[in-house]
């Protein structure tokens, strides 16, 4: 069985796990993409809080995005890209799966470090595909890609033709 969770990503790739955490910690509202009823995309902004060594996605009660995630669990979240139109730490995007947390135990937890507005709902993310899209030296695209159970493999694009190589 593949295991999804971000303390298995952090084991797996430890150094692009606090890259992407680093990422999502520089700004604190983030956009979320989530399944309406009907199939089409809802996007809206977020906080991703990043406590009990995974992070999670908290929602007013009853709000959208809390409501298609409990009908479809099945997300993406990205990070703030900044004031910054170069964006020099580049692009970073979590997919998954939400999966609401009603342990009392880390609920209790969660309000004691965060101190949300109660009532709240609160996810945490099952991990399906983590990216980064970056620019090196200028002008070279560079995508590294992680997906539970396989290891993380790079991309690069030039503009010389175009065409995309893996390099891992």
């Amino acid at each position: 069985m593949t295991s999804n969770s971000w303390a298995d990503f952090r084991t797996a790739e430890p150094d692009f796990a606090d890259a992407v955490r680093h990422r999502f910690q520089q700004y604190r509202h983030h956009v979320l993409a989530t399944l309406r009823k009907d199939g089409s995309p809802r996007v809206t902004g977020l906080e991703v809080e990043f406590r009990l060594g995974e992070p999670f996605l908290g929602m007013m009660p009853n709000s959208r995005k809390a409501l298609d995630l409990r009908r479809d669990p099945r997300f993406a979240v990205q990070a703030n890209p900044g004031p910054d139109a170069e964006m020099a730490d580049g692009d970073v995007r979590i997919s998954g799966r939400a999966v609401e947390v009603t342990d009392p135990v880390v609920l209790a937890h969660f309000i004691d470090e965060v101190k949300p507005p109660e009532p709240f709902h609160l996810f945490r993310m099952e991990l399906t595909e983590v990216v980064h899209t970056g620019l090196e030296g200028g002008d070279t695209l560079v995508i590294r890609v992680w997906r539970p159970g396989r290891p993380l493999r790079s991309f690069r694009r030039g503009n010389d033709d175009g065409s995309l190589s893996e390099t891992s």
